[in-house]
């Protein structure tokens, strides 16, 4: 498995996590994840089916406090549950945008605003 931190082809298996995944280690980074890191499942006590319940409900039209009453998880879960699922959406789409150049028409704004906040003033690197 390639080392999702890094990118190192060469992991080798590091065990299992309580919940039964597999751990890997990576010797260039000298990391450990599983192979839940960097997807929706990480870190998350909730089945891979009830996430697929969620989703298919907020999909379907559902209020979010309709489908945390049905799948009984919190409110808070749920709405974790769509954010991260439209992140990752919009993450692919986004890297999927062939561009040239960047327009940061709203960043000289901050940047005028907070000149003297951070670091020495007028020195912007």
């Amino acid at each position: 498995m390639e080392c999702r931190l890094c990118g190192c082809p060469s992991t080798h298996k590091h065990g299992k996590a309580p919940n039964g995944s597999q751990r890997y280690f990576c010797p260039q980074c000298q990391q450990t994840f599983n192979e839940r890191f960097d997807t929706m499942y990480y870190h998350r006590h909730v089945s891979e089916e009830q996430i697929r319940q969620v989703l298919q409900a907020h999909s379907e039209g559902r209020s979010l406090r309709g489908i945390s009453r049905t799948s009984i998880l919190a409110y808070n879960t749920a709405v974790s549950l769509v954010r991260a699922a439209a992140q990752l959406v919009h993450n692919a789409q986004v890297q999927a945008v062939q561009t040239e150049a960047v327009s940061g028409d709203e960043l000289w704004p901050f940047v005028a605003k907070n000149k003297g906040s951070i670091g020495a003033p007028g020195r912007w690197r």
